[in-house]
C-alpha cells in the first residue's frame, strides 16, 4: 500500500496544543501523507509555527486565510488536497502513531469507502474516559450503513475519526458558519458509499476543552443540529425511501432533547425565539402511530424516552415555574 492520503487540520487560536497534533501526524508509521496545515487567520502564533513545520517537512502544504471559521478551513483544505484518500484531523487533537496504516489497511482490504474508528474523550486535567476495544470489524452497506448513522449506534456524526475515499468526499463543501457542521456533511457522503467498515480500536483521542464552543454552555446555536438534521430528512426522503421513517423518529428526538435543554438553560428573548425554531421543526416531523410501530424497538426506546423526557420536563416547570 501506498496510497497518498490527504490529512486536513484546520487551525485557529490552539498554540497550546498545535505541536501534540502536528506531531502525532508526522510521526505516522505510514509515511505517505500529504499534511495540510490550515491557518483560518489564527491571531496566535500557530501561522509562524505552520511556517516552521512545513520548512522541516516536505509533506506539510500551509494554507493562510482570512478567518471563516471551522467549516471554511475545511473546504480550503479541501480545495488543495490531491491524495486518494483525505480524513480530517481537529488541532487540538491526537491520534494514535498507527491511525494512517490501520484505517488504511482496513479500508483496503475491506474494499470499502470509509472506515471508522473508535474515539476516546480527554481532559484538560490529564484524564481519559473510560474505554475498551474487541478490534472488532464490521461492514455496511449504503443503507445499513446510513441506518447506523441516522440511530449513532455504529456510526457517528463526526468527521474526524474516519478515512474517506477522496472520490466520494471532496466535492461536497461543508456548510459554512454551522455550529453542528458534521451534522450537515457526513450523512451526504455515507449516501454516496457503497462499502462502510466500522474498526473497534481507539485511534482518536479527543480533547474536551472548557473554552471550546461545544464545551460551553447551552446556546441557541445548538440548534445547527436540528437543521442539520432536517436537511437529511429531506435527502432520506428523495434518495433512502426505506430510513424516512428512522430519520424523522431521530429528528423529532432531537427537537425534543433540544427543548429540555433551551428550557433549562436559556433565557429571556433567545429562548422565546429557541423554543419557536424548535416548535416548527417538531411539527414537521412528529411521527404517527403506524409509523412508530414499524420501527425497531431500539428506535422506539429513544422516541419515548424523548417524549417521556418532555413530559416531565414541562410538568416541572409548569408545577414548579422554573426554567427546567
Amino acid at each position: 500500500m501506498d496510497s497518498l492520503i490527504s490529512v486536513i487540520v484546520p487551525i485557529y487560536n490552539v498554540e497550546k496544543y498545535l505541536e501534540r497534533c502536528v506531531e502525532s501526524i508526522i510521526n505516522q508509521t505510514y509515511k505517505n501523507l500529504e499534511i495540510i496545515l490550515v491557518d483560518d487567520g489564527s491571531p496566535d502564533n500557530c501561522p509562524q509555527m505552520c511556517d516552521d513545520y512545513a520548512k522541516k517537512d516536505s509533506r506539510i502544504k500551509v494554507v493562510h486565510k482570512k478567518n471563516g471559521g471551522l467549516s471554511d478551513a475545511r473546504n480550503a483544505g479541501m480545495k488543495v488536497a490531491t491524495g486518494e484518500y483525505v480524513s480530517f484531523i481537529d488541532s487540538d487533537d491526537y491520534i494514535s502513531l498507527d491511525f494512517y496504516e490501520t484505517l488504511l489497511e482496513t479500508i483496503v482490504d475491506n474494499d470499502s469507502d470509509i472506515v471508522e474508528c473508535s474515539v476516546v474523550k480527554f481532559y484538560e486535567n490529564g484524564k481519559f474516559d473510560e474505554y475498551s476495544d474487541d478490534q472488532m470489524i464490521k461492514n455496511f452497506n449504503t443503507v445499513d450503513g446510513l441506518e447506523g448513522l441516522i440511530n449513532e449506534n455504529s456510526f457517528h456524526q463526526y468527521v474526524w475519526n474516519k478515512l474517506y475515499k477522496s472520490s466520494i468526499a471532496l466535492d461536497i463543501p461543508y456548510e459554512v458558519s454551522k455550529l453542528n457542521e458534521d451534522d450537515f456533511w457526513t450523512y451526504q457522503i455515507f449516501g454516496r458509499a457503497k462499502r462502510v467498515t466500522r474498526l473497534n480500536r481507539t485511534l482518536y483521542y479527543y480533547f474536551q476543552r472548557s473554552s471550546s464552543i461545544m464545551g460551553n454552555g447551552y446556546n441557541i446555536r445548538r440548534l445547527d443540529e436540528i437543521e442539520g438534521k432536517a436537511n437529511r430528512q429531506k435527502y432520506i426522503e428523495k434518495y433512502f425511501p426505506s430510513l424516512v421513517v428512522q430519520s424523522k423518529l431521530n429528528l423529532y428526538a432531537t427537537c425534543i432533547f433540544s427543548y429540555q435543554s433551551v428550557l433549562k438553560y436559556m433565557n429571556g428573548e433567545d429562548k422565546k425565539k429557541a423554543s419557536k425554531i424548535i416548535t416548527k421543526y417538531r411539527k414537521q416531523c412528529e411521527p404517527s402511530f403506524s409509523e412508530i410501530s414499524s420501527i425497531k424497538n431500539s428506535s422506539k426506546k429513544y422516541y419515548y424516552l424523548a417524549k417521556l423526557n418532555f413530559y416531565i420536563c414541562c410538568k416541572m416547570k409548569a408545577i414548579l415555574n422554573i426554567g427546567f
